[in-house]
């Protein structure tokens, strides 16, 4: 048996890995959205597909995204496996009513009889200069609907496996790809089918002083502030949440009850956001573990600004490290 091929790979890359391996080894997926089959995705996530599996599974369709939900439901119910692309996160809710009321709800209401095996793509988050409702990181409207799966990856092997476990799995998953790292950094990925866990946090770093959590383009900036912290004597377990619903609670507390202390990173606007949720479990699940109480960084209770004022906006290095000499302190 051949070994599995190895490529250094961008996030977007490992995205466009996983569809084509997937729709290699099953007929019944297929690809739709603006623009995904001649231009090959606005990030190029797409390229390629059409050429290698026709047009009749790589479809473009017209600019109206309740139509690219609400199609991804019927081709789902009738034994399909559509992954439909929404160009960006914050075109998403014209197909809000689909996938809510809808295809969250489709095995429930025929008693399992149907259920939707679909995957809603959308690049989300800020810090590439894009206008307005192209930078939305609104993971918190889909995480608060049951039936609905939400899956963010931060690495290009996360993307890989986890775009194929959300591909096999049978019911819906809202799959949030952080555009801000598609092409920040190149990883290794064996290009072998394999997939990751869904519903499982993710532990990067090791550590006893202090637990930081976060996702999507955050871990990167939370990374290297765990790095500088290391350079100060503090030990920060880095936890990726990678699937923000349903969570992975159990490791969360795990960790808190080994450090004691708690640090939340998200690029989404404070209030209401999935941060809250973790500080909550924590609060219920490991309070008497707590040394101190748990913070946040996150983006501001704001539309997310253009350009000029965006850095500005989103969750820095320095703002964590700050965050965890506080709790330290404490």
């Amino acid at each position: 048996m051949s070994s599995p091929e190895v490529r250094d790979v961008t996030l977007v890359e490992a995205v466009n890995m996983a569809l084509a391996w997937e729709m290699g080894h099953d007929e019944s997926v297929i690809v739709l959205g603006e623009d995904v089959a001649t231009n090959g995705g606005v990030f190029r996530a797409t390229v390629g597909l059409r050429d290698r599996f026709g047009y009749k599974r790589v479809l473009d369709t017209p600019l109206a995204e309740t139509l690219i939900a609400g199609t991804a439901i019927g081709m789902a119910t009738q034994g399909l496996k559509p992954v439909a692309e929404f160009q960006f996160m914050g075109f998403i809710y014209a197909g809000m009513e689909q996938i809510i009321s809808h295809a969250a709800r489709m095995r429930n209401r025929t008693r399992g009889r149907l259920h939707c095996p679909i995957v809603y793509r959308a690049p989300f988050g800020g810090g590439i200069h894009a206008p307005e409702h192209h930078s939305e990181s609104t993971e918190a409207l889909f995480a608060h609907i049951p039936g609905l799966r939400v899956v963010v990856p931060s690495s290009p092997q996360r993307a890989y496996g986890l775009l194929l476990a959300a591909i096999r799995n049978p019911d819906p998953v809202v799959f949030l790809e952080p555009k801000r790292i598609y092409r920040a950094v190149t990883h290794s990925v064996a290009n072998n089918g394999e997939a990751l866990p869904l519903d499982t946090c993710f532990t990067l770093r090791e550590g006893d002083d202090v637990t930081l959590v976060t996702w999507g383009a955050c871990v990167m900036e939370t990374l290297q502030a765990a790095d500088l912290l290391a350079e100060q004597g503090v030990s920060a377990e880095v936890i990726d949440v990678a699937t923000v619903s349903p969570l992975d609670r159990e490791t969360l507390l795990c960790s808190v009850a080994k450090t004691g202390r708690v640090v939340i990173v998200h690029e989404a606007c404070r209030s209401g956001g999935v941060g809250a949720e973790i500080a909550a479990s924590i609060a219920e699940g490991a309070f008497l573990d707590l040394q101190a109480p748990v913070v946040r960084v996150t983006g501001y209770d704001t539309i997310m600004p253009y350009y000029r004022n965006e850095q500005a906006y989103l969750p820095k290095v320095t703002d964590i490290v700050e965050a965890v000499e506080q709790v330290i302190a404490l």
